[in-house]
């Protein structure tokens, strides 16, 4: 991550408070990335970095505990603002896997949490797989991540953006729960989100139920470009802030929200 995109960091950490850390999905950062992260934000923002690759995969959670330990000990400097590890594991690990699964949750080091996103379909069955499944999670309070895309495939524009995130993002079911006390939400619009709300009011209801129930929610928001995602991300905050103003951020809005650039 260069000085540029370093400044970026700092310039999105004045208005939100946590961010997904896609870069370590492609590999473990270095040392010097690390540190440079965690002088760019306040000690309230939290981190959510993926897992590489090669742990969910590529190994598939097998035999990779030795890849584990170096990732969380490379990013241990940030321990005290990071939210969640995110185990982002591909359509092909189904729940015949679960064994594996809760043999890789059990082992990993409790001073950390943790979310699991799913993409097999069999996970999402509401049967015996997908029940098995959310009571491994809420054993050992890991969350279940929940990807909503019904607004990206319920107006699927012909514009390349778009198309290129429908190849990209799972159709799957949306089931709304928490299974830890770090409830992770990834909301993917339409490229026009301006007329989002009757798909964001809903969760307006849920966000607030969490934190009245003591967790604490991460909602991480996107458009199939991801140019405008913090316009999104600020419109449903500003949503937020009229049903509950004791949340509100006690910077103002700039009058022109920058778009995204690459952080991470």
């Amino acid at each position: 991550m260069g000085d540029s995109t370093t400044r970026a960091l700092g310039r999105y950490a004045r208005y939100f408070n946590s961010v997904e850390g896609n870069t370590t999905f492609y590999g473990i950062p270095d040392s010097v990335s690390v540190n440079r992260w965690q002088t760019e934000v306040p000690d309230t923002f939290r981190f959510c970095f993926k897992l590489p690759q090669t742990i969910t995969h590529q190994h598939q959670l097998r035999h990779c505990q030795p890849l584990v330990t170096e990732f969380l000990d490379r990013i241990t400097p940030l321990q005290p603002r990071t939210g969640l590890i995110s185990i982002q594991l591909p359509a092909s690990f189904s729940p015949r896997q679960i064994d594996t699964l809760a043999l890789f949750l059990q082992q990993l080091p409790d001073q950390w949490h943790y979310s699991v996103e799913v993409r097999h379909p069999d996970f999402f069955n509401k049967q015996h797989e997908e029940q098995t499944f959310n009571r491994l999670l809420a054993q050992y309070q890991i969350n279940r991540t929940m990807f909503d895309t019904r607004w990206l495939f319920s107006e699927p524009a012909d514009d390349l953006a778009t198309q290129d995130a429908l190849q990209k993002k799972p159709r799957l079911p949306l089931h709304v729960l928490a299974t830890g006390q770090q409830p992770m939400v990834r909301f993917i619009s339409a490229l026009h989100w301006q007329s989002t709300n009757q798909w964001l009011t809903p969760w307006l209801k849920k966000v607030l139920q969490w934190i009245d129930e003591g967790r604490t929610p991460y909602l991480f928001f996107h458009t199939p470009d991801n140019n405008e995602a913090p316009l999104l991300a600020q419109h449903f905050c500003q949503l937020l802030e009229a049903e509950r103003p004791a949340l509100k951020n006690p910077l103002d809005w700039p009058d022109v929200m920058q778009q995204q650039s690459s952080l991470f």
